[in-house]
């Protein structure tokens, strides 16, 4: 074998020194990103062999150890280390109680709580709350409006829930602005009664809430076809966020569960106003509060179809509408913002329009 050809096999076939240096990097990047999980693996070991299968409460009593213990989280860890942090734990618990705890460990430094809006979800309204169960919730509101199905008989098989009862059909939300004023906690989270999402997928927007967001969206942008193919409610929803200086929002909402609110939001723009969602959207964005869409939850093709939300131009269309042009007539009605609206031109209109 020549010098040459040697050379040439040892460059195609081993790694170079830079390929090298750059996989020590990497992994030396993922120490600091993900943390040691021995130490969290035997803290939960600890706490597992506390459990007393005769006297405890098996998710429960794994979820207040690991709340003590998460007390220590250095506050700026990622949701991604964060939730290994919280797994490793939750394996030790298990490994040294024989028991398997159905629980979400995140740690919150806040008190959270959700809210769930239903009318004649019998199906799907036990399940819902079977998984809110598993995140780390001090309170969890059921607003029943206009039920007449089991929906109710679903909620009361279920302990420590706070249910508000409206024998009249009030709507989602109006129902949020109700759940809303029925707790204190400093993280709201918002879900309906109608779509069973996995707990895994609600804890982002808590995480979100509780590291310092206002309001966390639900991520829809990559779900959606392009801007010349969407319907009205899309283009709308993304013209008033356009027009409020956040074309970054797409066409994200608070129209749109799951999504969550901080305290300090709420109290900013009154939970009365939640009725009208776009409209507390607006007020949030303008008074500067922190406004994102975190994550993405599909309720695109898990919604339920009804004959109120089927069809062109059908109620909840029309709903979505006004309430829409109602939190941009408000908007254009602040004198002092009016000139700073961000209002897209004609020839832009036309160039989205024509996209493909």
């Amino acid at each position: 074998m020549t010098a040459g050809r040697f050379r040439s096999r040892l460059h195609t076939g081993g790694k170079s020194r830079k390929s090298q240096k750059r996989q020590r990097r990497n992994r030396r990047n993922l120490r600091q990103v993900i943390p040691d999980l021995r130490p969290f693996w035997r803290a939960g070991q600890l706490a597992g062999r506390q459990f007393k299968a005769d006297a405890d409460n098996l998710n429960k009593h794994a979820s207040d150890a690991w709340h003590v213990y998460a007390q220590n989280l250095p506050e700026q860890i990622s949701f991604e280390a964060a939730i290994q942090v919280g797994r490793a734990f939750i394996q030790g618990y298990a490994e040294s109680s024989g028991r398997s705890p159905e629980i979400i460990p995140l740690p919150l430094r806040h008190v959270a709580a959700a809210v769930v809006c239903a009318c004649n979800e019998e199906r799907t309204l036990g399940q819902v709350l079977v998984q809110l169960e598993r995140l780390p919730l001090r309170d969890i509101v059921v607003v029943l409006n206009g039920t007449t199905d089991n929906s109710l008989e679903r909620v009361l098989q279920h302990p420590d829930i706070t249910l508000v009862y409206e024998p009249e059909r009030a709507g989602h939300d109006v129902g949020r602005a109700l759940g809303a004023k029925m707790t204190d906690a400093e993280t709201v989270l918002f879900v309906d009664g109608d779509m069973v999402v996995p707990a895994e997928q609600l804890a982002p927007f808590l995480f979100a809430i509780d590291r310092g967001e206002d309001v966390a969206l639900n991520d829809l942008t990559s779900l959606l076809p392009p801007f010349a193919k969407q319907d009205a409610v899309s283009r709308i929803k993304a013209y008033l966020n356009h027009t409020l200086g956040r074309r970054d929002l797409g066409s994200n909402s608070m129209t749109a569960v799951p999504h969550a609110l901080s305290r300090r939001m709420i109290e900013a723009v009154k939970p009365s106003s939640l009725a009208v969602p776009p409209k507390a959207q607006m007020i949030a964005i303008q008074k500067g509060l922190r406004v994102s869409a975190p994550c993405q939850v599909d309720v695109i093709r898990s919604n339920r179809l009804r004959p109120g939300n089927t069809g062109s131009g059908n109620d909840v269309a029309r709903l979505i509408l006004g309430d829409h042009l109602e939190a941009l007539a408000a908007w254009m009605e602040m004198s002092e913002h009016t000139a700073q609206a961000n209002f897209p031109s004609r020839a832009e209109v036309a160039y989205r329009r024509n996209a493909r």
